[in-house]
């Protein structure tokens, strides 16, 4: 058995950008986001993943940065198109008409973490079965809802359906994210601050919910909010998978109020560069300075 702060999985993506700007390659996946996150924040981390063996660029670069990488290799990756019609970077289209696979509960049983951290991109990646299991372990379980309310609709287009499994899986998380969108998907309530309510009446004890233009935490009946400051957003792809694995990388030490800080600096500054963020603690730690006070 290996011990981490925390262990974070889900599909590895490789993606295509569509925008404006042209079309652009990009390593993606929340775990890989995620990974980057937690680990320049300074835990041990651990990240399972699924993907082809001919990406295996991306296991080597988290070993780079110090991840243990559990990697299981298939046939394909998953393939992710990201279509940016407008400026606007919160309205976009993915589509995936190839998928890594599933994972099983096996493939954790030697790994023992503070938190594991459910980063998928669909809802085929990540069974009942396997939140279930993890459940029972001693670390907290994140989850990130787009890895459960998306799925694959017509023309390999990604849409956000009904979960019939809502109540019975979010009986087990213990803080969950979601965007505005996806939170409004889940709840009915177009209202952030209704929906977080909502949501975290259905069993997790802390919802962590982005928007265009920060981040809101509902945690102990409280709200805590935080402003992104970018000077760009170029690297808005991979913003709440950065954003959940930064909160709960401080989480585990500090408060919702100290999370959520260290949260929104750290995604400030990952969106103003494409792929994951590989920035220092320095860097962290001076914005929180420039435009969060000390």
């Amino acid at each position: 058995m290996k011990s981490y702060d925390i262990v974070i999985f889900g599909n590895y993506t490789k993606d295509t950008i569509v925008s404006a700007a042209g079309i652009r390659y990009v390593d993606g996946g929340g775990f890989n986001y995620g990974a980057y996150a937690a680990a320049k924040s300074g835990l041990k981390v651990a990240a399972v993943t699924r993907l082809a063996s001919e990406d295996n660029h991306v296991v080597k670069a988290l070993e780079d940065i110090g991840v243990d990488v559990y990697p299981i290799y298939t046939e394909s990756s998953t393939l992710m198109r990201l279509e940016y019609p407008t400026d606007n970077v919160d309205e976009r289209v993915l589509s995936s008409p190839i998928t890594a696979g599933s994972y099983s509960p096996e493939q954790f049983f030697h790994l023992e973490a503070k938190a594991y951290l459910i980063n998928a991109s669909m809802r085929s990646e990540v069974p009942f079965d396997v939140v279930k299991y993890l459940s029972k372990r001693n670390g907290l379980v994140v989850a990130d809802a787009q890895g459960f309310v998306r799925i694959v609709g017509n023309d390999d287009i990604l849409i956000n359906a009904e979960w019939p499994e809502k109540r019975k899986i979010l009986a087990l998380i213990d803080i969950l994210k979601a965007d505005a969108v996806e939170a409004e998907s889940l709840t009915g309530e177009r209202d952030i601050y209704k929906a977080a309510k909502m949501l975290a009446g259905w069993g997790p004890k802390e919802i962590v919910l982005t928007r265009r233009d920060g981040i809101v935490v509902y945690a102990g009946d409280e709200f805590y909010e935080a402003t992104f400051h970018s000077e760009s957003l170029v690297g808005r792809s991979g913003r709440g998978d950065t954003c959940i694995a930064a909160y709960v990388a401080k989480r585990l030490s500090g408060s919702p109020e100290e999370a959520i800080i260290w949260s929104a600096a750290l995604t400030s500054l990952k969106m103003e560069v494409e792929g994951p963020f590989t920035g220092e603690l320095d860097d962290v730690l001076r914005l929180i300075r420039e435009k969060y006070g000390d």
